[in-house]
């Protein structure tokens, strides 16, 4: 669970509804058609965007910004030296019995490939290709979302236009122009809040998800060829160690890491 985006959502909804609160009652802020407009036209107009395949998909990449398991770059750095001490000591065979508990499957997967002799420009390009289709899927997720916060102001506007249309058409019945201006404005108020509290701040978070896998699949890419060249536990940690800022490179222990 990601406290941050949790975190972050209830804050902005309650200092919305608080603000309100102070200014009035609540419930006049509460339009149904107003919620019908932005949210059902939002959907729409990403559907006439997408694919529904594409738009389906889109949930579980949404799931990424509040559920998400971290694995610390560090850790990662630490694993990675700790596989080249058994190969320097027994050899990259020894490394057959750390796959299963390798904990991800790109490592497990990259580990794998060393033992089986793979050579080293085909291990660089079977990982590379995978982590170019993953981005290519991050960004796809991550461009769907956007597009929702791009289109919900438009159909808040798209709701002030209907609502001010209501409002001129009924001029003549003063008790048609207070649920029309409601509209009006609602829907301004409503996209403004989905585009900006909801859905380009979890694009955000996507993206920034998104930059550290990459960070941590390239050091993979790179730990993985240093063990397989045979290379000493020391070099690989130096060699992880900048891909990543000083403040992180002190915060990794590595214990047994000689020649």
């Amino acid at each position: 669970m990601d406290i941050a985006t949790i975190i972050g959502l209830v804050a902005g909804f309650l200092l919305i509804i608080i603000t309100i609160i102070l200014g009035g009652p609540l419930g006049i802020f509460i339009n149904i058609p107003s919620l019908i407009v932005v949210i059902g036209g939002t959907i729409a107009a990403v559907l006439v965007n997408f694919p529904l395949s594409h738009v389906i998909s889109v949930v579980g990449v949404l799931k990424n910004a509040f559920i998400h398991k971290e694995v610390l770059t560090e850790d990662l750095i630490t694993k990675m030296v700790e596989f080249a001490t058994v190969a320097r000591r027994e050899g990259i065979l020894a490394l057959e019995s750390h796959v299963a508990s390798a904990g991800d499957e790109f490592l497990g997967k990259s580990v794998q490939l060393a033992i089986d002799g793979t050579a080293p420009e085909l291990i660089k390009d079977i990982l590379t290709t995978e982590i170019a289709f993953m981005e290519d899927r991050h960004t796809m997720g991550a461009s769907i979302i956007d597009a929702g916060g791009t289109f919900a102001p438009a159909f808040g506007m798209i709701g002030t236009l209907i609502g001010l249309v209501q409002m001129l058409a009924n001029m003549d019945d003063p008790s048609q122009i207070g649920p029309a201006m409601a509209v009006a404005l609602l829907t301004t108020l409503y996209g403004a809040v989905l585009a900006n509290l909801v859905c380009l701040p979890c694009v955000g978070k996507l993206k920034a998800r998104t930059a550290t896998e990459l960070l941590q699949k390239e050091v993979v890419i790179e730990g993985i060829l240093s063990i397989q060249s045979g290379d000493n536990p020391r070099v690989v940690e130096q060699k992880l160690k900048a891909f990543v800022s000083p403040a992180v490179r002190e915060r990794i222990v590595v214990g047994g890491a000689g020649g």
